[in-house]
């Protein structure tokens, strides 16, 4: 019934954890596009540089290591050694560094036979820094590889449950997905309760989905065909 979702908000306290996985996505997804597009551009117009191709092969190799191969010296160092775990800010850099690999292969890819590289000169010609270039040549060109790149990490952010579980141990940073924990006890479970839960968790992401979905097909196959 509807009373349940009140009901629901109000166990998992929604308003603070839809805060905090509002923050941590957004912040995340944006670090993520904005590393990964910049680090592309070099690596795609310096592809003679040995630190580029270097560089762009330990990216492709990394993202075949399972995340559960390191999730053991992931707390143990950061959370032993450093102790800065149980922090939002610990998690957006976990959450970007782990997905910028996959970003980057992404906006290469578009970059390479995309963004023809005799834009870039005619806007040097004009006296364009590499760096104006890059925002005011080459990144609005990337709109439908940033529209795709920032609706797969950020359902990623969002309904990731695993890192968030190591790494956030206070309940006032708690996540959306850790926060529907409190709907499952150890001898009953209310499924109407779990269900509007999940319902609210799910609709924000829905919402980013349907705005972004036109751009996600053409983004997917930005620089799968050179021609």
């Amino acid at each position: 019934t509807l009373q349940n979702f009140p009901e629901a908000m109000a166990k998992m306290d929604f308003w603070n954890v839809f805060k905090n996985s509002a923050i941590i996505t957004f912040c995340a997804t944006v670090l993520t596009i904005l590393f990964s597009a910049m680090a592309s551009f070099v690596i795609v117009r310096n592809q003679n540089w040995k630190a580029c191709a270097l560089l762009f092969a330990l990216m492709i190799a990394s993202m075949v290591i399972p995340f559960q191969v390191l999730m053991v010296p992931l707390v143990s160092v950061y959370g032993g050694v450093f102790g800065i775990l149980n922090s939002r800010l610990t998690l957006i850099l976990m959450h970007t560094g782990f997905s910028v690999s996959m970003a980057t292969f992404m906006f290469h890819g578009a970059i390479h036979t995309n963004i023809p590289l005799e834009l870039e000169e005619a806007a040097y010609i004009d006296g364009c820094t590499r760096w104006q270039t890059f925002w005011k040549i080459v990144f609005p060109l990337l709109k439908p590889t940033v529209a795709t790149v920032a609706i797969i990490d950020a359902m990623a952010f969002w309904n990731d449950y695993l890192l968030p579980s190591l790494v956030l141990t206070d309940k006032s940073i708690y996540t959306i997905p850790i926060a529907t924990q409190a709907f499952y006890g150890t001898y009953s479970t209310d499924i109407g309760l779990v269900m509007a839960a999940l319902l609210l968790a799910m609709l924000p992401i829905l919402i980013l989905y349907l705005f972004l979905q036109k751009h996600i097909v053409a983004g997917v196959t930005a620089g799968a065909v050179k021609g």
